[in-house]
């Protein structure tokens, strides 16, 4: 089982979210840790291999959390944010960008520790 690392606050935004969704997102977590794809879970295309996004819903709105598997041998978890466009199904663009902030951090830091 890889070990799930959260990366900046993602776990902090996770916590604030209905606990149906954090069930959700945490099981889908769960299943990527025992090396599985969950059915919520589809890849974040553009921002490399292994960049996966999970999706959850509830009434209170779109639920989505950004992870890697591809960085080391830990599932990093560098977003989480409810989605807030009433249109279409995309994920907005700043939070892509975020992530992408997000992902070169991450490879850098992992690629300084490896030296």
């Amino acid at each position: 089982m890889k070990k799930l690392t959260w990366f900046a606050d993602s776990l902090t935004s996770l916590r604030a979210f209905p606990t149906s969704v954090q069930d959700d997102i945490g099981y889908a977590l769960y299943v990527a840790q025992l090396g599985e794809t969950h059915s919520s879970a589809k890849p974040l295309h553009g921002l490399g291999s292994g960049v996966m996004e999970i999706a959850s819903h509830d009434p209170s709105g779109a639920y989505r959390a950004v992870y890697t598997v591809s960085i080391g041998d830990s599932i990093y978890v560098v977003r989480a944010f409810q989605k807030k466009s009433k249109t279409g199904i995309a994920t907005p663009k700043a939070e892509i960008e975020l992530v992408r902030r997000r992902l070169k951090q991450l490879r850098s830091e992992e690629r300084n520790a490896r030296e």
